[in-house]
């Protein structure tokens, strides 16, 4: 796993004046990553883990000048070039590992909501990623400045993955023609939500679904109905997989398309007056069957509960009060980097803060999640270099 990563981020330029610096590029990053999975969420805290594991360092790292301080962190990693940073993240996860045959790739975006500055009239940072479903695991990132950026960061994301064979899967900001065809030229599939953003498609879509699926329900049963009850709800999901009709002629030309998704959701919830009724619609160049399409659209949203919610709540990324946007966004690849680990290598059970804690506490622990790789379900445990 370490020298996998060595490898991936060796090609990284030093922005650093040749013959002037001190420390090694590669030392400072593997410093850092282990110090992000070990708790620290500042350049002080990376530098304060440096110093107090150093005798543990040097066993695998030069270090030919001790550890660097945290100005020097914070210095350097303001310097790096972001977009060659997030390059070489998905270069290493295409390396250990790549998406699985038909797995769900979701993307989404997220803000790191403390990262405005109002002296400079900065505004947050907004970060887009790709999320592995079934591996739970990053697989890679594009940061844009502000949510209103994010369709241009799709594409850049998208053509840095390797997704042949996966079904990649996008809310109604990415319901665009551009990008089905991008993924189609990637051997990819797709789902995109459609909402009202697409106009006309949107309501030759919900006026054609609403009649096979409403008026003539003898001829378009449900290819999914289930009931759920949890946290005091009532929720009945019905869902339809629609083979496109003369009523859709205006979307024959859309890249790959084969048929529309259909889902409506009944909700109640308890001690609550009415009931609430939702319909949504997604495009889709699947050929699978129905039960895996429809299993598909419920694992997007994975990327909310199994990456955003983690980096709040546990890697805390956004109380972080970063200000300058090159260092934001490569600490941002940072946890990513850190979070990948602690998901990929897992020598013993317990929750991921747990796991950190365990990491920063036990050289060993450590050692195993730098040093462990999940390789379609088999651990593969690489010596230390020298």
């Amino acid at each position: 796993m370490l020298s996998q990563l060595l490898v991936s981020f060796a090609t990284l330029p030093d922005p650093r004046c040749t013959g002037r610096t001190r420390h090694r590029l590669l030392d400072m990053l593997v410093i850092a990553v282990c110090a992000v999975v070990a708790g620290a969420e500042t350049w002080v805290d990376i530098a304060r883990y440096g110093q107090l594991k150093q005798e543990w360092l040097a066993t695998f790292l030069d270090l030919p000048s001790g550890i660097p301080s945290h100005d020097t962190f914070r210095r350097v990693f303001s310097l790096l070039n972001p977009q060659g940073l997030e390059q070489c993240f998905r270069q290493w996860m295409a390396t250990t590992a790549p998406p699985l045959p038909r797995e769900v790739v979701a993307i989404d975006g997220k803000t790191v909501r403390r990262s405005f500055d109002r002296g400079r009239a900065q505004g947050p940072l907004h970060v887009v990623s790709a999320f592995a479903t079934e591996q739970r695991l990053s697989l890679g990132q594009v940061a844009v400045i502000g949510k209103g950026q994010e369709l241009a960061a799709i594409p850049v994301l998208i053509s840095g993955l390797h997704l042949a064979d996966t079904i990649v899967t996008l809310d109604a900001l990415g319901c665009q023609q551009a990008i089905a065809r991008q993924l189609l030229a990637q051997q990819a599939d797709y789902i995109f939500t459609l909402k009202g953003n697409q106009g006309r498609y949107y309501r030759a879509v919900k006026a054609y679904c609403q009649t096979s699926c409403v008026e003539r329900w003898a001829e378009y049963p449900a290819d999914y109905d289930a009931f759920d009850r949890r946290h005091g709800r009532w929720v009945r999901r019905r869902a339809w997989v629609l083979p496109l009709g003369d009523e859709l002629a205006a979307l024959q030309t859309w890249p790959g398309l084969r048929a529309i998704i259909a889902v409506e959701t009944i909700r109640q919830v308890q001690h609550l007056p009415g009931t609430h009724v939702e319909w949504r619609y997604y495009l889709t160049s699947c050929p699978d069957a129905p039960a895996v399409l429809i299993q598909a659209i419920r694992r997007h949203w994975a990327i909310e509960n199994s990456l955003h919610w983690v980096l709040d709540v546990v890697f805390r990324e956004d109380e972080a009060r970063s200000r300058d946007r090159v260092a934001t966004r490569s600490f941002a690849v940072l946890r990513k980097l850190a979070f990948n680990l602690l998901q990929q290598g897992r020598p013993c059970a317990g929750s991921l803060r747990a796991r950190r804690q365990q990491a920063g506490w036990n050289n060993d622990y450590m050692a195993q999640v730098l040093m462990r790789s999940r390789q379609k379900g088999v651990s593969v445990s690489l010596d230390f270099d020298a």
